[in-house]
Formats: structure tokens, C-alpha cells, sequence
């Protein structure tokens, strides 16, 4: 077993004393299997178990970023990280993402697929409620799925389920998905935060208005762009959600959102402004929570507009921006170097690409080949996205003065950035969380007919290849395949990815969480309202 498995397998013998589902003998067992020493199994009850088993009860205030009026509780445009936050809180999905970054059930308690996986049965947790009352049966999850399916869905997750036939419920607890050809990481991508599970109307549809779900706390009042308060489930259907209540409130603002987490008015945050994470961390009461991630920023360019329609023209934008001080001066360290490609390496199937680099030299000959000498972009940001998107932007505007590019930086409003900007102006600043696979990435942001394709980019053997690789089931040809793709985005595609950024976020030492919180999403992968507890 690799120091990896270990790790994560103490982590869930962990988890599973603080829960009680076992004894101090049983979790003695357990950490001495995984070799540790009886002292050292001794220390981690004392430390990881007895003193962080959750508590009950307190409201949970938490200042958000990035929450704007046009929000909407319809699942199929949530694209805010409030949105995101939200859904994770009031609303439930077949699978989640662990807190050590791995698949695990949510509303499914078991799957399993066919041999060439063409065709996944889900079995449902039974007794499991909607805040109305209602019992949630598989009706409401085919319902729900099929929601983002079809030809009039308005739905950004259309483009992951594009490739499912059918979907059906086999009695009240087995939901069966057929798909056109094998998708091995179907599991992981009904994980994905606009597939939440709703009620059904009857009559095919699902009622989204209501703002109902079967998630850990229901909503009590909700102002899009302001706050959202909520109290808990007690018909919920896991463990956790220690809370009684949880508050959220639309902070846009670093500075507002650090002040009110000092004050004591909030208890956590979802972001850190980076220029000041240094005095934060000295500040009483106080905890930072700091976590690798395949969280990137993208740069995207309309490839159908010019100049970016220029192969060469993206060449030289990415030439001219210098990742590495980009991620000294704005991120202060707290992220690692992107590569023109979504797949950071902490995630399945990365490929180890010759890294690109600042060039200006190079920048200019593609300029020269491009036939179009100096050119002048608008490049569109705002702070709401991440805290100091505008800074860098004009860094990377003064980076390409090298090269001969003149790069004008639009400081948009925070508010409408997510409807009035991106995939509306053909160059702007955005932030994605991490997908848990390739697969789910590429489908969302770089399929030709993706709703979220924000580069508009349309190139054939990538296409050819992302259908090829949903469904190899040999690991190492898929390994291949997706190695060919990343090359096509890094060479061809028309998104700079400058920085895969840690998850920095912050809390009130008061609040508790496990010894691992995941890194798809901030707080504990938006999961922290069920997961943390008051200590």
C-alpha cells in the first residue's frame, strides 16, 4: 500500500471514530493495521478524535464571494461560486467529493456498471425527504437529470449528459442511466454541482422555484445577491449537519468580507484577499485554511472573432504573460504554474507537457507570422471573480508591452459579471473549481457545442478524442488520449491558463472541521455546512 492509501485510509478510520461508528478499540485496530505504533495511534485518538468529535447546535454566518442579483435557483444556470455554495447546502446529488478528494455516495448509496460501462444502476438511500416532506423516490431523480437533457434544456450541464439514451427508474430506490457508448466516469460526473436532486411536478418536469431539495438545511429567506438564511433538515438523510442554522451573506468586498470574519460578525469566509493573508493569519482567533487545487483561471479568447481567430495571435498572448511572477506577485506564492491547459497535476490523467514560458521573442514572431503587427485587446476582469483579478491583468498587460501587444484592462462591475461578461466579450478573466476528471472539464469548457465553451474554440481530433477516451476502459491508452488533448488546448485552443490556485480560505478557530477538507470547492468543497461543526 503506498503512503497515499495509507494516508487516506487513516483519514477514513478517523472520520469514522469521530462519527462513532467506532470504538477506541476499533479505531486502535485500525490505525495499527495501517502500521502505525500503539503510541502513535494513541496520540491521534487523543488529538483527531476526542478532542474534534462534532458538536451540535449555533448559526454558521459565512461571507461568500462572487454572488450577484441574477442569481437564480435554477440549477441549470448556477454559475456564481454563492450558487454553487448554495446548492451544496440546501441540495443533495447522487455522489459528492470526500473530504479526501474522493467519490463517495450522497443520494446513490451503491452503483455499478456493465462491463463496457454503456449502462450504471444506482441504488437510492432510503427515507430520504424533501424539506416540503415529500419522499424523494427515483422518479424525482430521473426528473431531475433530465432536466439538462434535450433540445430545449437551457441548461450549461447539457453538454455532460450528451451522451445518456435513457434514463429510468427501476421501483422507487434504482435509477438506471443507458449511455450512446462506454462512460467509466459517469459516477463522478452526476457529482457535478448543477445536477441536484429536485422534486418532481408530475408531469415530467421539476419544480426548481421553490428553492426545495433534500440537502442538509432548508432555505428560510433568500435575497439573490444579498444573503440566504437558512435551518436544518431534520428529515435529512446523512450524517452531519451539526449547525442549527446556517447564514450566508454576499460579501464581494476582501476587505469587507476580512473585517467581518475579525470583528466575529461571520465565522468563515470563502476567499482571502492574498496581498494581506500574511496579517490575517496573525490576527486573534483566526485560522487559515490553505489547499492545493486543480482551481485554475482562464483567459479565454473568442477563436471566431479576430484577432484571436489567429492561431498565432493566441501563441503570442501566451507567450507574453509571465506565469512565474504572476504567481509571486498576486497569488504570493499560494498556487502553481499553469500550462495553456485545464488538467492540473494533482488530478487524474495530467501530462507532463513541456512547460511554457515567458518569451517576448516569441511572442513577436508570432505577431510577425500572424501578419498582423502590433494589435490592441480589451481584456475585461473583476475582483469579485478572485481577489486581485484586476491586478494581475495588468500585469499581464504590462508583461506584453515586451512583445509589442497592447492590452487595455476593463475593470468590470462585480455585480453581472457571470451575465454580462463572460461568454459575452471575447476576452475576459474567470475562475473555474476543479473537475474531478478530464472528461468532466473538457465536456463543460473546451466540447465544440458546449454551452460553457468560452473560448468558442472548434478543433475535430479533439473532439474525436474526448468521445474515444469517456469510453477506454485500458487506462493507459486513455492516458494517451487525454495527454493528445492537453497538447491540442496548450498549442491550439484559445484559453491562457496561467496558475492552478490553492483553496485559501479562512475561519474563527471556534469552528472545527476534520483533518482533511476537499479542494474542489472552497469551504471543504462547498460541503462544509454539513461537514464543520462549532467546537
Amino acid at each position: 500500500m503506498s503512503n497515499r492509501d495509507t494516508d487516506a485510509l487513516l483519514a477514513q478510520i478517523i472520520e469514522a471514530a469521530r462519527r462513532k461508528r467506532l470504538s477506541r478499540r476499533g479505531f486502535m485496530e485500525g490505525a495499527l493495521a495501517t502500521g502505525a505504533t500503539v503510541a502513535a495511534a494513541s496520540t491521534l485518538w487523543s488529538t483527531q478524535v476526542a478532542a474534534q468529535t462534532p458538536k451540535r447546535g449555533g448559526t454558521f454566518r459565512v461571507g461568500v464571494h462572487d454572488g450577484n442579483t441574477a442569481d437564480s435557483l435554477d440549477p441549470g444556470t448556477t454559475e456564481s461560486v454563492f450558487m454553487i455554495q448554495l446548492s451544496h447546502a440546501c441540495r443533495s446529488y447522487l455522489t459528492e467529493i470526500t473530504n479526501t478528494n474522493e467519490l463517495g455516495p450522497d443520494i446513490a448509496t451503491s452503483w455499478e456498471a456493465t462491463p463496457d460501462a454503456s449502462e450504471w444502476r444506482f441504488k437510492l438511500a432510503s427515507g430520504v425527504t424533501f424539506h416540503s416532506g415529500k419522499a424523494m423516490t427515483a422518479q424525482d431523480v430521473v426528473d431531475s437529470l433530465n432536466f439538462h437533457r434535450g433540445e430545449n434544456t437551457t441548461s450549461a450541464a447539457k453538454a455532460l449528459l450528451s451522451d445518456v439514451t435513457d434514463i429510468t427508474a427501476e421501483g422507487d430506490d434504482t435509477v438506471v442511466i443507458t449511455l450512446s457508448s462506454g462512460n467509466a466516469d459517469l459516477p463522478f460526473l452526476v457529482s457535478d454541482y448543477h445536477l441536484v436532486i429536485l422534486p418532481s411536478d408530475g408531469s415530467g418536469g421539476v419544480d426548481w422555484q421553490s428553492g426545495d431539495g433534500t440537502g442538509p438545511y432548508k432555505i428560510v429567506n433568500h435575497e439573490p445577491g444579498v444573503r440566504t438564511e437558512l435551518v436544518k433538515h431534520d428529515g435529512w438523510h446523512r450524517e452531519g449537519a451539526y449547525f442549527d442554522a446556517v447564514h450566508m451573506l454576499v460579501l464581494n468586498d476582501a476587505n469587507a468580507r476580512q473585517t467581518a470574519l475579525i470583528t466575529g460578525d461571520i465565522d468563515a469566509i470563502t476567499d482571502v484577499d492574498l496581498k494581506t493573508v500574511g496579517l490575517l493569519k496573525r490576527a486573534p482567533g483566526i485560522v487559515i485554511d490553505d489547499v492545493p487545487s486543480g482551481s485554475h483561471v482562464t483567459l479565454p479568447m473568442f477563436c471566431d472573432q479576430a484577432p484571436f481567430d489567429n492561431v498565432d495571435v493566441r501563441l503570442a498572448l501566451k507567450y507574453a504573460i509571465n506565469r512565474e511572477e504572476i504567481i509571486e506577485k498576486i497569488l504570493f506564492g499560494y498556487g502553481s504554474i499553469g500550462n495553456d491547459h485545464p488538467i492540473a497535476p494533482s488530478l487524474p490523467y495530467w501530462a507532463d507537457l513541456e512547460q511554457r514560458t515567458y518569451d517576448p521573442d516569441k511572442a513577436k514572431f508570432h505577431m510577425e507570422k500572424s501578419g498582423l503587427g502590433n494589435i490592441n485587446v480589451s481584456l475585461s476582469a473583476a475582483d469579485s471573480v478572485m481577489s486581485g483579478a484586476v491586478d494581475m491583468c495588468v500585469l499581464y498587460a504590462e508583461h506584453a508591452k515586451a512583445a509589442g501587444i497592447n492590452i487595455d484592462v476593463v475593470r468590470e462591475p462585480n455585480d453581472g459579471y457571470w451575465s454580462n461578461v463572460w461568454l459575452v466579450k471575447p476576452f475576459v478573466f474567470v475562475q473555474w473549481g476543479a473537475r474531478p476528471t478530464p472528461d468532466v472539464m473538457f465536456s463543460l469548457a473546451y466540447k465544440d457545442d458546449a454551452a460553457w465553451n468560452e473560448s468558442h474554440w472548434q478543433n475535430k481530433r479533439f473532439n474525436e478524442l474526448l468521445l474515444q477516451a469517456k469510453s477506454e476502459l485500458d487506462q493507459n491508452k486513455r492516458a494517451d488520449m487525454y495527454k493528445e488533448m492537453q497538447l491540442l488546448c496548450k498549442d491550439d485552443g484559445g484559453t491562457i491558463v496561467p496558475f492552478f490556485r490553492n483553496r485559501t480560505m479562512a475561519r474563527r478557530d471556534n469552528v472545527m472541521h476534520g483533518e482533511f477538507i476537499a479542494s474542489n470547492w472552497e469551504l471543504d468543497g462547498a460541503r462544509g455546512y454539513q461537514r464543520w461543526w462549532f467546537g
